[in-house]
């Protein structure tokens, strides 16, 4: 049988804290998909060989840049890293309806209707899925807060890709059904939040992976 290799994937945390507290946009999977169906998730989806074509409104941070380019054989000054955060928000755009960006004046063919805005971006964590699954993503994991971006969180809106799309209190979930690797990033973002509610865009980034069977956690 032959390996699968993994493909670039990112997914976007959108956070809200107008409330008080933080909450943060999920969705529920339809039950169409192969991977992972009727299950709560971040927007998110497989890097498109034209995102790094797609141009922008603003960069990504430096110090958000940095921790993302590591361990991959790119630097900053490569499309990649750039292309990912672009996947971020083109995904959330497809599957929830937010444009974080500058609305453009006339849409061309496919292309996104706004410049997408990296700016506010911040590289939180990086998971790679396990040998021997269906699908095998190397998923960025990206965080952005509403307010920033300029952005409703009435906005946000079901789509095919994502069902039942709703704000959840980040501390309480509500005991909704989410995958293992989703409850794993929740909590990475509890514990970025309690140590720095700012979300500092240098901040380490766990990378998840398993090698020979063991499940590890490395820092970037």
């Amino acid at each position: 049988m032959t390996a699968v290799r993994p493909v670039d994937a990112a997914s976007i945390l959108l956070l809200d804290r107008s409330g008080g507290g933080i909450r943060v946009l999920v969705g529920r999977r339809s039950s169409r998909h192969v991977f992972m169906p009727d299950v709560y998730v971040f927007p998110g989806g497989r890097r498109d060989a034209t995102d790094r074509l797609v141009p922008v409104s603003g960069p990504l941070n430096p110090l958000a840049c940095e921790r993302l380019a590591l361990r991959t054989g790119t630097r900053c000054s490569d499309s990649r890293p750039r292309a990912l955060g672009v996947a971020a928000l083109r995904e959330l755009y497809e599957e929830a309806g937010i444009a974080v960006g500058r609305p453009l004046d006339a849409v061309a063919g496919g292309d996104l209707p706004f410049r997408p805005d990296l700016s506010s971006l911040r590289f939180l964590a990086r998971a790679i899925t396990p040998a021997g699954m269906v699908r095998r993503f190397d998923t960025r994991f990206f965080t952005c807060f509403t307010d920033e971006a300029g952005i409703d969180p009435a906005g946000a809106t079901a789509s095919h890709e994502l069902e039942d799309v709703q704000w959840i209190d980040i501390f309480d979930p509500g005991g909704i059904d989410m995958p293992d690797i989703t409850v794993l990033i929740l909590e990475e973002l509890r514990k970025s939040i309690q140590e720095d509610k700012s979300l500092p865009f240098g901040r380490a980034a766990p990378l998840y992976y398993t090698q020979r069977g063991r499940f590890l956690r490395d820092l970037l």
